[in-house]
């Protein structure tokens, strides 16, 4: 089963469609299938393979053969290490297509996609395939009898389930650590957006990645999600996405076999503007913190405090800066922000904004479809807003933006930390003790001073309250796939009794 993808820069490509397990690309096991659709215009571009519990236990089944057999304690660290390296290499020489598969099914700019989201994901496993030998335990001096040390083992089968937002990078975020650290992989794509990590599997093999050790799977949360997070032969589940089906998660792993979860969550994040900020610089920064992938984004900077003696003419530059964001085709070279993913997140999206007109706040721009076709949004800001309106609380995710005026910096923190979500914040300001202070008392996992949305394979990301729990990249982020054991041996001490 496979389809040809036509892009919107003339070129083409052949991605296979169904379920990859043991290395082989299989149908479901009940031979359903859904269909995957093109964001700029609502067209279906593919049919693709949909996983059933029946299909996450074949995938487990595998997954746990090759624990046992081929990978986990069987393959050194070495090995694990060059595999990923190799993975890293093939996913560079294969970017353009894997860009043009990301910017059709996923709706974001073909140059964003190329230039970011692809080398970043080949950037993760070049970071974790360096991890792979070196993540290793220690001694400790109990007493001359007795030799303690620890090993850092492989968990076993790990689930994985990614969201539509940033499909290949976030397969990437999840699969790296995993396989660096010995453990197999059983990963569901976000039905919106299968056809990346599809298009990965055929990689695979190439890098040498023996059969079972990583299995990915295309189907829809209430089903696989599900059966991946309650599977008792799971033995950890990590999850990135919405708060709501998060909790979800957490609760069939603790009612199954407790199996270890992390879970990386939505944001509401505060983007603080002091009077002393580089104006232009701060302007440019929360333009792309909140319009920076349409918006999709769980760390946009959404809650834009602008210190009162610069605010009117933060605006008015802000207004102007607007004016650049280009909406429009994925493929062409001037856009930088595509459509929504969906006609779901579109409506979703728009009810916030009507919601935002009805409770009195002010559209300062955008806040309309842009075009007829497909699901184009206009970056959007919102003055005016009751600080406990719906869109000034809940996430929205989209190019959505809340720009109010402080006084009191005492003030602004308590405001800034009122959110039950802590993934992200940023502090503008030339005074260094004062963004660093700032920055120390914001409740978040990441602070930016003075830009916005810098991620990088060896900085831990994660987030505080209601946005997660544990630490994705990093070193961090090598315990999540990690058991710790203590081994004491004895030497020469007798038996007490």
């Amino acid at each position: 089963m496979s389809a040809t993808l036509q892009f919107g820069n003339g070129k083409s490509a052949k991605v296979q469609t169904g379920l990859f397990i043991n290395n082989k690309f299989q149908p479901a096991a009940d031979g359903k299938t859904f269909a995957v659709v093109n964001p700029t215009n609502g067209k279906e571009i593919a049919q693709v393979s949909e996983a059933s519990a029946k299909d996450i236990d074949v995938a487990v089944k595998a997954a746990r053969e090759a624990f046992n057999t081929v990978w986990g304690y069987n393959t050194p660290g070495k090995v694990r290490g060059q595999i990923c390296m190799k993975l890293a290499e093939l996913i560079e020489a294969n970017v353009a297509e894997l860009a043009a598969i990301e910017s059709l099914d996923n709706g974001k700019a073909f140059s964003i996609a190329s230039g970011f989201d692809i080398p970043e994901a080949a950037a993760n496993f070049r970071y974790f395939g360096g991890w792979a030998d070196k993540n290793h335990g220690k001694v400790m001096e109990v007493d001359g009898s007795k030799l303690c040390y620890t090993r850092h083992e492989p968990i076993g089968v790990c689930g994985q389930i990614i969201p539509w937002n940033f499909p290949f990078l976030m397969m990437a975020w999840k699969i790296a650590p995993a396989l660096a650290t010995g453990n197999t992989i059983v990963l569901k794509t976000a039905e919106q957006t299968p056809l990346s990590a599809l298009k990965f599997a055929e990689l695979i093999e190439q890098a040498g990645v023996p059969p079972g050790v990583i299995n990915i799977v295309s189907g829809f949360g209430p089903v696989a999600g599900a059966a991946i997070s309650k599977h008792m032969d799971i033995d950890k589940v990590a999850f990135t996405g919405s708060t709501l089906v998060g909790r979800s998660i957490l609760s069939a792993a603790a009612s199954s076999n407790l199996k270890k979860t992390t879970l990386e969550l939505g944001g509401k994040s505060p983007n603080i503007v002091f009077n002393d900020a580089d104006i232009d610089q701060a302007v440019s920064w929360s333009c792309f913190g909140i319009n920076f992938n349409h918006g999709q984004t769980c760390c946009a900077g959404s809650r834009l405090y602008v210190q009162a003696g610069i605010y009117d003419q933060f605006q008015e530059k802000l207004l102007q800066k607007y004016k650049s964001v280009n909406v429009g085709d994925p493929f062409a070279e001037a856009t930088f922000s595509g459509p929504q993913v969906s006609q779901l997140q579109f409506d979703r999206i728009m009810s916030y904004i009507d919601s935002g007109k009805q409770d009195g706040a002010k559209v300062l721009t955008g806040g309309a479809r842009k075009g007829n076709e497909g699901y184009f949004i206009e970056p959007t800001i919102f003055t005016g807003v009751d600080p406990q309106s719906k869109i000034a609380r809940e996430e929205i995710f989209g190019p959505v933006l809340v720009l109010q005026k402080f006084e009191d910096e005492a003030d602004l923190l308590r405001i800034a930390n009122d959110s039950i979500y802590g993934l992200a914040a940023a502090v503008f300001s030339r005074d260094i003790t004062r963004a660093l202070d700032t920055a120390h008392k914001l409740q978040a996992g990441t602070v930016w001073v003075n830009c916005y949305n810098q991620l990088f394979p060896n900085v831990p990301f994660g987030g505080f309250k209601s946005s997660g729990i544990g630490r994705e990249l990093g070193e961090y982020a090598l315990s999540n796939y990690t058991n710790v054991k203590s081994v004491i041996c004895n030497l020469t001490a007798p038996a007490p009794l």
